[in-house]
């Protein structure tokens, strides 16, 4: 997917939210586990039930690589079920990744071929060779972790190297890597007030944004020093939409609560006209 058909989509939809998909197998439904495959029933309703509500959706891979190769299994099916029913979506694979070049490669192929994600989020720490193999594929892109929303976030990436923050270093340095127009970035929305400076630097990227929600995070604030006149940003909700309840309505109340983002999210669309 192009950064174009993105920001349609958003236009479109009058949102730029993201559901993440981290489908806690203690947190599900009870009446899921007769299924025979509780993780992707679970996604399946919750995908039906909020996809003309979002324009993306982020599994996160941990939560799937926790059952092995049955868990692998419901991530495989349930990506397929979005490419399938779904292709406007803009599919983020939540897996953190980097590692040197020829690793990074293979990583590159089993979450931009063979699963079919659009992105993949990657940790910098190990440079422009852990990273470009990503950026090498077209239409695809990689989002960098740059600000984490975390509280250990500032044990380094706020630390000053060199009279400069680490975080800004990242984002100063992966701008010279090759196809640096393939890239997003993540930047926690506990940390919107560091967005103007952030902007400086990145002034028309997209940014993945985690913490809204759960985490206390401000999708007004995010917005006031995020937004781009291309929108800009992606805000992602978990928690707070896909385990809004515990029964058998748990598909209809996740669309409740993304549609209170959804509409909050067209108000602050509304302001770049």
């Amino acid at each position: 997917m192009t950064n174009k058909q993105l920001v349609d989509q958003i236009r479109i939809k009058q949102s730029f939210l993201c559901i993440g998909l981290d489908v806690d197998i203690n947190k599900i439904p009870k009446h899921l586990l007769l299924e025979e495959d509780p993780l992707f029933a679970f996604n399946k309703a919750i995908i039906d039930a909020t996809n003309h509500l979002c324009v993306a959706y982020k599994p996160n891979i941990a939560f799937y690589e926790a059952h092995g190769l049955k868990g692998w299994k419901s991530l495989e099916k349930t990506i397929q079920y979005l490419n399938t029913h779904y292709p406007e979506q803009f599919t983020i694979a939540d897996a953190k990744r980097g590692d040197i070049g020829n690793t990074s490669s293979m990583y590159a192929k089993a979450f931009f071929e063979d699963l079919g994600f659009d992105s993949v989020t990657i940790s910098p720490y190990m440079g422009k060779d852990s990273v470009e193999p990503f950026l090498e594929v077209e239409d695809k892109h990689t989002i960098l972790l740059a600000l984490t929303s975390n509280e250990g976030a500032y044990d380094f990436q706020t630390q000053m190297v060199d009279g400069i923050e680490l975080y800004k270093k990242v984002l100063v340095t992966s701008k010279t890597y090759k196809n640096a127009e393939n890239l997003m970035y993540v930047i926690g929305a506990t940390k919107a007030t560091f967005l103007k400076d952030i902007r400086k630097i990145i002034p028309d990227s997209f940014l993945l944004v985690p913490g809204v929600g759960a985490q206390g995070g401000s999708l007004s604030e995010v917005c006031k020093y995020g937004m781009t006149k291309d929108v800009g940003l992606l805000i992602n909700s978990s928690r707070g939409i896909i385990y809004a309840s515990k029964g058998i309505d748990f598909a209809e109340v996740a669309r409740v609560k993304a549609e209170e983002l959804q509409v909050q999210m067209a108000i602050e669309l509304k302001k770049l006209i």
